[in-house]
């Protein structure tokens, strides 16, 4: 809502000094959320003037068409003669009056204004268009034109008023009073402690039986219709200038007058309104709900299709107003038209004023439907004052016998359901209790009849809520309303007192140390959204029957493009890496670690929780078993450079081993074995990837994969060549460790070295040999290292020789050369029976 300083200062007499800022500060304390505050005119200076043009000399031999113009500025540039002036706009003729900057005035944006030789003549001066003088779009895109009333000459800045504050104020959905002049006005009042001068107050007249007939066949979606009707308009009546800037600077754009009055009431009220033609209605208005698959073309020329819920405004017809949201194309106020042998105008002469109160919710899901949000239908969703209806349409009908000469019918039409006031009873130290603190009954009420309440009663508050506060239902909504006005700076804070001997739970302790452990290594943490989209599984190259494209979808996603929760973390992941190099950072290394989500076999059927009272221990647990389990899973991945290049050496690309050694990492962390082999899955490059295993109850299960991303992966999804990626569950990781991580053991004694080269069959896993090795060395092995693998002529055929170095040490003693020797016949003994390994060069 773009509320003009100047507006507002009509109805509370704002002191004289206050300033944009100084408002914005006092609304905010009150609990309004103003983004901006908007200078109109800053650094604009005259001169600038009203000025008659008085001849006009086509240019030739230009690209464009090129205007001479003279213009009778009166004496604002000291010489009283006329004012030589190039222009190239084409909306102006010979009499029409305009706005025209003179040598040495600034124009918003700091230009300034002088003499110049352009086109072959000398300019002194411009005459302006509406976006020149930061005004806004008046619909013309063309030079301003002025009513001839204006005396030339006139300061054009003040008459347009140029200077001026707009406060841009993000209305809440529970502040929908707030979406009008009246209600942000009823807002500054209650701050600055003044009395407000109410616009809604009107004398109305008594609805009688002899207005514009009106039937309403829905009184649930429709409990208020008001109807007048205004004759004889003028159909050549333009909307006046202090009409069209308030509209400009509240961010709407002029129209025709009929529609601008009907703007400017609602921006004034809160109040939406509908102008039709009287010539176009056939018979009777009528609300009803729309039937199913009904057409109708709405103000914006688009033919729609109606559903069952839509609720709609009728005559014999059909439809000529989709309720609450757009009117209809058929009977749209006319645009004057001019005949140009008779110089007679035409255009609508006869309008009937709709006001009307509609359902919130009606309006908010018909609007959300058609994807047609317009001004009306924001305010109807959050909540339009019934009682206001009468009035706006009043003020519609002055504004229209004002402004377009035409004559208010003595018909009122007012048809209305029954309905009564709301109240609500609250102990009168509701609001104390809430804030903890003592605001005293004579300070709640004063605060609840600042806002417009009725209040009686003692120690129990019986307090009827104006009909402007839909939002008001409950004691907390009042004690709210109390605590922000009394002010939110003034409640006392504390805090809370954390109970001794708590802390993280185990889950909690290994993710933060698991995140610790890969940023440790160079990794950056990148959260993305639990939702995928299902196509993602084809990039991934998963086959069909994979379990991790069996997902559970929202009922209402985010995104129709991603309805489902994510079952891995690779594509929000791989998403990130993407983004980030493409934007030019091609040296990434990206982990995340969080939910995914595991649909089951037979979905169950969540219970509504009850809100009275405390869900039983039965009814939670119902709840979580019909929720899809929920495993914590951790990945990473890594595209370009892993170390950089430099005076110290090449540097080196990341790559499969990377990946691999990021899930080591996490095993250390969670103090888990991890067995590291050959696999082959989705997508993975079938040659460099690893299965990743643990060991739970005495079986082996595989928890997730490492490697280089598959070529045809990399293609799909617009990734950097050669990207790796690592993907495991991490609680069955954390499964498969200790529940507290061991120190290492620490010895004074030296250790003992014994290299060992095995031959095996080329199939033979290097981490089953390794798994032979350690088992045979026993106690004395302290660790194990490949560092050489071989192929060629030398071992064979079909061979490969694998180089392991064994470090020996006892935590007692110095080993002697026999016992670490034994030790390693004793590994390469259960490796050869295992593996069929044999010693190279044996």
């Amino acid at each position: 809502m773009r509320v003009p300083l100047s507006w507002l200062r009509e109805y509370v007499d704002l002191p004289a000094g206050e300033t944009g800022r100084d408002v914005a500060a006092k609304l905010v304390d009150a609990g309004l959320e103003v983004e901006t505050v908007e200078q109109l005119g800053g650094g604009l200076k005259g001169p600038l003037v009203v000025g008659q043009v008085l001849t006009i000399e086509e240019l030739e031999g230009f690209r464009k068409p090129i205007r001479f113009c003279t213009v009778d500025v009166g004496q604002a540039n000291g010489t009283g003669e006329p004012q030589e002036i190039v222009c190239g706009a084409r909306n102006f003729s010979v009499g029409d009056k305009v706005v025209v900057v003179l040598p040495g005035a600034v124009l918003p944006g700091d230009f300034a204004i002088a003499s110049r030789k352009t086109y072959g003549r000398t300019s002194h001066g411009m005459i302006c268009s509406g976006d020149e003088l930061g005004m806004g779009d008046d619909g013309t895109h063309g030079i301003i034109v002025l009513p001839h009333e204006h005396e030339v000459g006139t300061d054009a800045i003040e008459l347009l008023q140029l200077v001026d504050e707009v406060l841009d104020i993000d209305i809440t959905p529970d502040r929908g009073y707030c979406m009008s002049m009246r209600g942000v006005a009823r807002e500054a009042a209650t701050a600055y402690g003044l009395p407000l001068r109410d616009p809604a107050l009107l004398d109305v007249p008594q609805p009688n039986s002899y207005g514009y007939p009106v039937k309403i066949d829905d009184p649930a979606g429709c409990d208020r219709f008001t109807a007048r009707t205004v004759t004889g308009l003028d159909p050549d009546a333009r909307s006046p200038i202090w009409l069209t800037r308030r509209l400009q600077k509240a961010g709407m754009r002029p129209i025709s007058l009929a529609v601008d009055i009907t703007n400017y009431v609602m921006l004034e009220l809160g109040q939406p309104l509908h102008a039709y033609d009287r010539s176009s209605i056939d018979g009777t208005i009528g609300v009803r709900r729309a039937e199913q698959g009904e057409k109708f073309t709405t103000l914006d020329g688009v033919k729609r299709t109606l559903d069952a819920e839509d609720l709609v405004i009728t005559d014999n017809s059909g439809p000529i107003g989709l309720a609450g949201v757009m009117g209809g194309a058929n009977t749209e106020i006319a645009d004057s038209v001019t005949d140009p042998e008779t110089g007679q105008v035409t255009g609508t002469t006869d309008v009937v004023i709709e006001a009307a109160h509609f359902d919130s919710v009606s309006i908010s899901r018909t609007a959300r439907r058609m994807k047609l949000s317009s001004e009306a239908s924001k305010r109807f969703e959050r909540g339009v004052d019934p009682q206001a209806a009468a009035a706006a349409a009043q003020r519609t009908v002055d504004l229209l016998v004002l402004l377009a000469g035409g004559t208010a019918e003595a018909g009122v039409t007012e048809v209305l359901a029954p309905g009564a006031p709301r109240t609500i009873a609250m102990p009168a130290d509701h609001p104390d209790r809430v804030a903890g603190m003592e605001y005293g009954r004579e300070t709640v009420v004063r605060r609840l009849q600042e806002i417009g309440c009725d209040v009686y009663g003692q120690d129990e508050l019986v307090v009827t809520v104006p009909s402007w506060r839909p939002d008001l239902a409950a004691p907390n909504d009042l004690a709210e309303e109390v605590i922000r006005l009394e002010g939110y700076g003034n409640l006392p804070s504390t805090l809370p007192q954390v109970p001794s001997g708590r802390g993280l739970t185990a889950r909690q302790q290994l993710h933060r140390r698991v995140g610790r452990a890969l940023a440790g290594a160079g990794y950056v943490e990148a959260l993305s959204y639990p939702v995928i989209g299902e196509g993602v599984f084809d990039q991934l190259q998963l086959p069909a029957h994979d379990a991790t494209r069996q997902v559970v979808k929202l009922v209402n996603p985010i995104s129709d493009e991603e309805p489902a929760l994510r079952t891995t973390l690779l594509p929000g992941l791989l998403g990130a890496l993407r983004r980030n190099d493409s934007r030019g950072s091609h040296d990434l290394a990206l982990f995340e670690t969080g939910s995914v989500f595991r649909a089951a076999a037979q979905p169950g059927v969540a219970v509504r929780l009850p809100v009275d009272r405390r869900p039983t221990d039965e009814e939670i647990a119902t709840l979580n078993a019909a929720l899809p389990a929920q495993p914590r899973y951790a990945a990473v991945v890594l595209a370009g450079a892993r170390e950089q290049a430099g005076w110290w050496g090449k540097g080196r690309p990341a790559d499969w081993a990377d990946a691999v050694q990021a899930a080591r990492s996490l095993a250390v962390e969670a103090g888990a074995e991890l067995v590291v082999r050959q696999g082959q899955y989705g997508p993975w490059h079938p040659g460099r990837c690893a299965e990743l295993v643990v060991t739970l109850g005495g079986v082996e299960q595989v928890i997730g994969h490492a490697g280089e991303l598959h070529p045809r992966v990399v293609k799909a999804m617009g990734l950097p060549a050669r990207t790796s990626a690592m993907e495991l569950d991490l609680d069955r990781l954390a499964a498969a460790g200790g529940e507290a991580l061991q120190a290492p053991r620490i010895s004074t004694f030296p250790v003992a070295t014994q290299d060992v080269a095995l031959i095996v069959d080329a199939s033979v896993p290097a981490s089953s040999v390794e798994a032979a090795l350690r088992k045979g060395a026993g106690e004395l092995l302290e660790s194990l290292r490949l560092f050489d693998v071989f192929t060629g002529e030398q071992v064979g055929e079909g061979k490969k020789s694998l180089a392991y170095a064994l470090r020996f040490r006892a935590a007692d003693r110095t080993l002697t050369a026999e016992e670490s020797t034994a030790a390693r016949d004793a590994a390469v003994a259960l490796a050869g029976e295992r593996t069929g390994a044999v010693l190279r060069g044996a």
